[in-house]
């Protein structure tokens, strides 16, 4: 039985995650809010982003930290860098100090821009390491997030860090609508890229158990399909007209496809959604 380190864990993806792994492992939580008492699992109250806080942490040896806890989309600036980036910064320091070395990590597909309409990408599908071309913000602080991994990896080259880039998450229950033909807009690529919770969580469960692989791997958490009612292209054409290269949804069997390539999270840990 391993032991992981579990930030955001009273949040909507976390709660379900804990619940997941603390069945085969052993899960140490830390948060602001208190959690109630479950087996295989220590919560402890405070800020992943404070050394002196995350010294309560000392008498474990943590295996695997998975890293959820962050301020999200439509952020202050300040406040996406302060706790995305130097909160980021702050905990795997502490946890490399500490001697862990698998780090999972909750990146977003906002980081390539579409919080903000005036988005165009420079690929379709959209790569794992699409450049970050955000003008908001919040997906500026999660590419830096990202940079930070890449520059703990630099020091220390057996780490092993997996950033997933997640598309939007509801509950298995509450999937909305799939979309048509809308109006560009703020977050519109995010409104066709949805997934369902337990798609996130296994393919959280997947990357925690996998065995370690040294080195930084950045990839897109989403599903195959897009989350559309009519033909991707359809709705890409509405938005960004022959601005962008959209022959790969006119091809036979991509009628639906994804916005983002999700083949490499596919190779790595066989996760298809």
């Amino acid at each position: 039985m391993s032991t992981i380190l579990l930030t955001g864990a009273s949040g909507f993806l976390g709660s379900a995650l804990l619940a997941e792994l603390s069945q085969r492992h052993q899960v140490i939580t830390i948060g602001r809010k208190a959690l109630p008492e479950a087996p295989n699992q220590t919560h402890y109250q405070g800020l992943f982003s404070e050394f002196e806080d995350l010294r309560q942490l000392d008498m474990h040896a943590v295996d695997t930290v998975v890293h959820l806890a962050a301020v999200t989309g439509g952020c202050l600036e300040r406040e996406g860098i302060l706790v995305n980036v130097e909160g980021t910064r702050v905990l795997m320091r502490y946890l490399i100090d500490q001697d862990c070395r698998k780090f999972v990590m909750a990146s977003s597909t906002a980081i390539v821009g579409f919080e903000n309409p005036k988005f165009q990408p420079l690929q379709l599908p959209i790569p794992d390491e699409h450049p970050c071309l955000d003008r908001d913000g919040y997906g500026l602080s999660k590419y830096l997030m990202e940079e930070v991994t890449r520059y703990y990896v630099r020091q220390n080259p057996e780490l092993d860090v997996v950033n997933l880039r997640f598309a939007s998450i509801s509950p298995d229950e509450g999937m909305p609508p799939r979309s048509g033909i809308v109006p560009a807009g703020n977050w519109a690529v995010g409104a066709i890229t949805k997934m369902p919770r337990s798609e996130a969580i296994r393919i959280l469960s997947l990357v925690v158990e996998a065995l370690p692989k040294p080195g930084v791997r950045i990839m897109n958490a989403v599903s195959s399909e897009a989350w559309v009612s009519v033909p991707t292209v359809d709705v890409l054409r509405n938005w960004w007209g022959d601005d962008v290269d959209l022959s790969y949804f006119e091809q036979p069997g991509n009628e639906q496809a994804s916005v983002f390539d999700p083949s490499y999270a596919k190779r790595e840990f066989g996760f298809d959604a």
